[in-house]
């Protein structure tokens, strides 16, 4: 249980492959009994039960048959790595038996299963490497390994989920013409932790193609993993790569690269997703938030929230350290409901921390949790300070107008906060402008056009909505809010109190804004 339990009861990192998929995979990479696999070198990094083991034993036995080669011997070209020692011991079983079921009275060759670290293992090189690469998202990896897998592999870096190391220490052990198949999660293909991959992958291999598989239940049980498939090559570099969608996992089985793909990404940007393409003759009519004069942050990280944030602190702290705080809980159903919470605050106005010896009920409940707050990082790394939070507080942000924006949320109204609380670290929030401009900029984040850009620039949720993320809202483009015409603006502000997101779409898609007379000259969105 390195990585710890999900709450399915199963380890984080296993996540078992269906029959369908492993078998597509290794036919795309060529692994297929039609072939001499004789010489073939194959990897599977993370074998686990054997999902992806027994097809490629299954094949090599056949491709022996075939073409007559001693198979015991053909063995020694397979390498599966497996961390748990409980999964190694099934695996052994189930090559075992399959020996057994083709008479084979052989014993299994000592450097078929590697017990072990795959990330610190030593390199060497394969012509096929194919697998389901562990899902450990990075605040489960221990901390001493984090330090380690950073100075080990330079696409590691940010918040990284362990399979951006293992993809990494893969391709680099890929022999010229070697292809690597992946099965994980596709957020690589467009997070911040994923962009050192996307740029080593672009400069170096080429990505023969993807298929996003996130509605089409690829594993055993039900997770949360957004995945793609990915098929990767060290030749020459292309700079297209189609990206197909698949919704039912048994069409996999008829899929061929000839069908139409649902875009193409381009290899030679940062950004594989190509950005809506909003002309650059109208380049001057549309801008960033940033640059009309908004401010996007997001709320603060405490570092203890159950120490922090109470319901019940106006009963024994005191009053002016508590200020109402706000988080993505209140925010559902397209409606606000405080939950009655507030946040402790240990900073004076100018940012210092406060004295506890000056409010003595707020320091003898801080005593009373100390041990609990010392255990965090920041308090380690100055003891002094062990009762601040982690982010200041500046109070200076209460009474003023701010949008908020839940990272993740279905809903499709945005609230305003007209100057009443402080935002929790899942709320980001925009300030700025002036008159009704802010409540103007809701409205048009809430409109199809937006959507369409925040989901070329960032990952979706279920159900299709697309997550406010500060990296994401600081590109996306909408129309100068000061070239907008008085009587269009008005119809939007109506339309966003009516929540009416019908008719922000219609406004923005129809001739009152999609060619309205701008400063420079006509804007056209579309």
């Amino acid at each position: 249980m390195k990585y710890g339990i999900r709450s399915s009861g199963t380890e984080h990192g296993l996540v078992f492959t269906k029959t369908i998929v492993v078998d597509k995979m290794l036919d795309m990479v060529g692994y297929i009994a039609s072939n001499d696999l004789s010489q073939v070198k194959i990897l599977e990094p993370s074998a686990g039960e054997g999902a992806f083991a027994i097809s490629i034993i299954t094949r090599l036995y056949e491709s022996a048959l075939k073409f007559k080669f001693d198979f015991a011997s053909a063995l020694q070209n397979v390498i599966f790595f497996e961390l748990d020692e409980k999964m190694v011991k099934i695996l052994r079983e189930r090559i075992q038996e399959k020996f057994s079921s083709w008479g084979l009275d052989i014993e299994i060759p000592e450097k078929l299963i590697t017990l072990g670290d795959f990330l610190m293992s030593k390199d060497s090189f394969f012509n096929v490497i194919v697998g389901n690469p562990p899902y450990v998202r990075h605040e489960n990896i221990p901390e001493i390994e984090k330090i380690i897998y950073r100075q080990k592999f330079r696409t590691f870096t940010h918040r990284s989920d362990l399979y951006i190391a293992f993809f990494e220490k893969c391709l680099r052990m890929l022999q010229e013409k070697g292809t690597l198949a992946f099965i994980c999660s596709n957020r690589w293909l467009k997070n911040q932790y994923g962009r050192n991959l996307r740029t080593f992958i672009g400069n170096h291999f080429t990505l023969d193609c993807v298929i996003d598989l996130e509605e089409a239940a690829p594993f055993e049980e039900a997770v949360m993993a957004y995945p793609a498939i990915s098929i990767i090559k060290k030749s020459k570099q292309e700079e297209k790569t189609k990206y197909f969608r698949i919704a039912d996992v048994q069409d996999l089985a008829k899929f061929s690269k000839e069908m139409l793909p649902i875009r193409t990404l381009n290899l030679q940007t940062t950004n594989w997703f190509s950005v809506i393409n909003i002309g650059s003759a109208y380049e001057k009519n549309v801008d960033t938030i940033d640059n009309q004069g908004f401010r996007i942050g997001i709320g603060v990280a405490t570092g203890c929230d159950k120490v922090f944030i109470r319901d019940d602190f106006k009963q024994f702290i005191e009053e002016e350290l508590l200020i109402p705080i706000l988080t993505s809980k209140d925010l559902k159903d397209n409606k606000v409901r405080w939950s009655g919470n507030y946040i402790l605050n240990p900073f004076t106005a100018s940012g210092s921390l406060i004295n506890l010896d000056l409010f003595p009920h707020a320091r003898d409940y801080f005593q009373s949790q100390q041990d609990i707050l010392m255990q965090r990082h920041i308090s380690k790394k100055n003891a002094m300070h062990w009762y601040r939070t982690i982010d200041k507080i500046n109070i200076k942000l209460v009474p003023k107008e701010k949008l908020l924006l839940p990272d993740i949320s279905g809903n499709s109204h945005l609230f305003i906060d007209k100057g009443s609380f402080y935002p929790h670290h899942n709320l980001y929030y925009i300030t700025g402008g002036k008159d009704q401009d802010l409540v103007l900029l809701a409205a048009i984040l809430m409109s199809d056009f937006v959507k369409k850009q925040l989901l070329e620039f960032g990952n979706k949720m279920n159900g299709g909505y697309p997550r406010w993320q500060s990296q994401n809202l600081k590109k996306i483009r909408i129309p100068v809010l000061s070239s907008i015409p008085l009587a269009v603006k008005e119809r939007l502000l109506n339309a966003y109190h009516r929540s009416d997101i019908d008719e922000i779409d219609a406004l923005i898609n129809l001739s009152e804004i999609s060619t309205f007379k701008a400063s420079s000259g006509q804007i056209n969105l579309f």
